[in-house]
């Protein structure tokens, strides 16, 4: 469940809006909108500092100041939020090194990692626009990597599995909060079903109100009664982690069916149930939910399902209620991965894997405050699989996610340069 309020959904960093995105400025959509509207700016480059020397300034200063920047910058980004945002890049990667590039194109190097950049000054030498990738490590042991993940507050799980048996593991059998990922077993739910013929892929489902849940996704903007394919809401689910394609989806399968791939969810909630136990103003509904056996819980569906769709506004920022989620081993979650990797629409979403070092990525994450899984199936270009799954929980504080993206691009590729020896 993730909000900005970003509510329940997938962590998707590639095709979904990452924090590193967040840095296209200036009610940008992306690098090449930047490189288009700061032409002028950066062909008039007598700037009395170079883009060398700011990016130098902005990761070795121990807090940005507003003079830096424009005014047009600074009324779309301010430097609170360009610390916190440094801040997350310098936990991750380390003590700054250097830029190397040509204006406007750069590469940062770190002390355990790189970053591309795009950077625009204007005339006096302030920033006018800037832009950053996702973490790149700097290829590590297996070992070494595992052992910075369990540096993490808070509670963390991990699986590395491949053909041969697991590979590595940290506290696989605890089982975490997953978030989205527990989508994962509503795929498995409909794979059995389509596979006894109970159903197909094209078979269409109308959408209902009772379906229609809060973000991620796109369907939650859609009319009930709309008609879509289980394929198409299959897609959405997986590949944008879309909630109303979720519950319709749920729905559809049953919840008993879904329930057989999640025993320690039961009974397992929609992610419209999930967010209405959450918000603020059902705090009656959020204690007698906990205070019920699984009898009471279902009873208390058919109250869930007629109090109102919550506002985004009404849900914490903070992490809230983690004991209302959906709870799987890494483990399970790898054994689920196995089953449905290889539905066409696994792979439309690569995750955090880069698609190049793979012949075939299948990902699914999920994240809420508090809350980040990602599950990956990749495999090498010799033929090798490997799932990796890791989970990341604490109910105290926010988590670092540009940190645990880059530990775990780190380990996938560990297990690239392990793979090509």
């Amino acid at each position: 469940m993730r909000n900005q309020k970003r509510p329940l959904g997938s962590r998707q960093p590639r095709g979904g809006l990452a924090p590193w995105a967040l840095v296209c400025l200036m009610g940008l959509v992306g690098a090449g909108a930047l490189a288009g509207a700061f032409a002028g700016a950066a062909s008039a480059q007598a700037q009395a500092v170079t883009p060398e020397e700011v990016y130098e300034r902005l990761f070795t200063s121990d807090a940005v100041q507003p003079e830096w920047f424009t005014d047009m910058f600074l009324a779309e980004l301010p430097p609170a939020v360009m610390d916190a945002m440094i801040g997350q890049y310098r936990a991750a990667l380390g003590a700054y090194v250097a830029a190397e590039g040509t204006a406007p194109f750069f590469r940062l190097e770190f002390e355990r990692g790189f970053v591309d950049s795009q950077i625009f000054l204007d005339s006096a030498g302030r920033i006018a626009g800037i832009w950053f990738g996702a973490p790149e490590p700097k290829a590590s042991e297996l070992d070494a990597v595992l052992a910075d993940f369990q540096t993490l507050p808070g509670q963390v799980s991990l699986i590395v599995v491949t053909d041969g048996g697991v590979l590595a593991a940290v506290n696989a059998d605890t089982p975490l909060a997953v978030g989205s990922a527990f989508k994962l077993a509503i795929l498995a739910a409909l794979k059995d079903q389509v596979a006894a013929g109970m159903r197909s892929w094209g078979d269409v489902i109308v959408l209902e109100e009772q379906d229609v849940s809060l973000p991620t996704g796109i369907l939650q903007d859609w009319p009930p009664g709309t008609p879509m394919t289980v394929q198409a809401l299959a897609t959405l689910m997986i590949s944008i982690s879309d909630n109303t394609a979720t519950d319709a989806l749920l729905r559809a399968a049953g919840r008993a069916a879904v329930e057989r791939y999640a025993p320690r969810n039961v009974p397992l909630l929609s992610t419209r149930e999930a967010f209405v136990l959450k918000a603020a103003g059902n705090e009656d509904l959020l204690e007698a939910w906990r205070n019920a056996d699984v009898a009471g819980r279902r009873a208390l569906l058919a109250e869930l399902a007629r109090r109102p769709l919550p506002a985004v506004s009404d849900l914490s920022p903070e992490p809230t209620a983690l004991d209302v989620e959906w709870y799987f081993t890494v483990g399970e979650l790898a054994n689920l991965m196995a089953y449905v990797h290889d539905l066409p629409f696994m792979s439309v979403n690569p995750g955090v894997a880069d698609p190049g070092d793979w012949s075939y990525v299948a990902f699914k994450g999920g994240s809420e405050p508090g809350v980040l899984n990602y599950t990956t199936l990749v495999v090498s270009h010799s033929g090798t699989p490997y799932i990796v799954s890791a989970t990341w929980n604490n109910p105290e504080q926010a988590l670092d996610e540009v940190t645990f993206y880059t530990l775990y691009s780190g380990l996938l590729k560990a297990l690239r340069d392990l793979d090509a020896r």
